[in-house]
């Protein structure tokens, strides 16, 4: 069987993971990293393992002959450096697979709308908090009426934040708080992301909020259980930490969200820890891992349909 090529730009700690996992694909070769410092230790592992490795950016790509043969480029680098990448791919016609919170493609959860966007020449993997979260949103709203509002915590070891995670700080609350309403189905949405620097690293932990009208508490359990069952075909280490909780508020307590006032419906409570697969950083990293395995998981489902790039 003849293996798609992909390309990964980004030499740090999401790029480097998701080589690795790229190398264990059976549809999938990880022809080539890209990186900009020639001492990264991405580069160099790529190399060990046989890829094509250049420390000059994309362009150190493009002018190699193996860029006719690449069909797929993994962005792992950060927002402001993708809006250059796009424009280089879209140019050469190749298909990208954006993990920065760059947002130019649709955003995608694969197991709530991939298949919406199987033909889309960019995907936008959203961010590690949007992967581990808005399943769960979706998984409330589409047992609901009306879903007035969601909030998500994504809290993550100080130790897997690398530099174009901190970079992108900003970015990731935007992006993510724009997803939870585009792709999770709430009216409403907000992220909040805590670099954890505690000793020993702590494993990522992210809580998720969702307030809804016209839904039964057994309705949502077991949409949420069964949306955890659907993620964990990928990311095995994600799981509920504990039984999903309510709260119900009526004309008698309303709850006051601000900018939206009061309302009644059903606080729906999720807490949800995200244990990685330990492919290049310790298993606490599972920020790292849920996003590389979200994309990966893109890339091999974009094969394995072969749809046609549409504009």
């Amino acid at each position: 069987m003849t293996k798609t090529k992909v390309a990964i730009v980004g030499s740090g700690n999401i790029g480097t993971d998701l080589f690795i996992k790229v190398k264990k694909s059976a549809d999938l070769e990880a022809a080539a990293m890209v990186g900009i410092d020639p001492a990264s230790d991405g580069l160099a592992r790529a190399k060990r393992m046989g890829a094509f490795t250049t420390h000059e950016g994309l362009n150190g790509l493009i002018n190699d002959p193996l860029w006719q043969d690449i069909d797929i480029v993994f962005d792992a680098t950060s927002a402001g450096a993708h809006k250059h990448h796009s424009k280089a791919c879209e140019e050469h016609g190749k298909r990208m697979i954006d993990l920065t919170p760059a947002a130019i493609g649709p955003y995608c959860i694969p197991v709530v709308n991939l298949d919406a966007h199987l033909a889309a020449p960019n995907l936008n993997m959203v961010t590690c908090g949007g992967q581990a979260t808005i399943p769960i949103v979706h998984a409330v709203s589409r047992v609901s009426e009306r879903t007035p509002y969601a909030e998500i915590v994504a809290s993550i070891s100080s130790k897997s934040a690398g530099p174009g995670t901190r970079a992108n700080i900003d970015e990731f609350t935007e992006t993510t708080s724009n997803a939870i309403v585009s792709v999770g189905g709430a009216e409403n949405g907000k992220a909040i992301i805590v670099l954890n620097p505690a000793e020993p690293p702590l494993i990522m932990r992210d809580t998720v909020y969702v307030f809804s009208q016209g839904a039964k508490e057994d309705e949502i359990i077991l949409s949420v259980e069964n949306m955890v069952k659907a993620v964990q075909t990928y990311v095995p280490g994600y799981r509920l930490k504990q039984d999903v909780q309510f709260e119900r508020f009526g004309d008698n307590n309303p709850l006051f969200i601000p900018g939206l006032g009061e309302m009644t419906g059903l606080k729906t409570s999720v807490f949800l820890e995200v244990e990685g697969a330990a492919h290049y950083l310790p298993a606490y990293a599972g920020n790292l891992d849920i996003m590389t395995s979200a994309a990966l998981a893109a890339a091999q489902k974009i094969v394995a349909h072969k749809p046609e790039l549409v504009a």
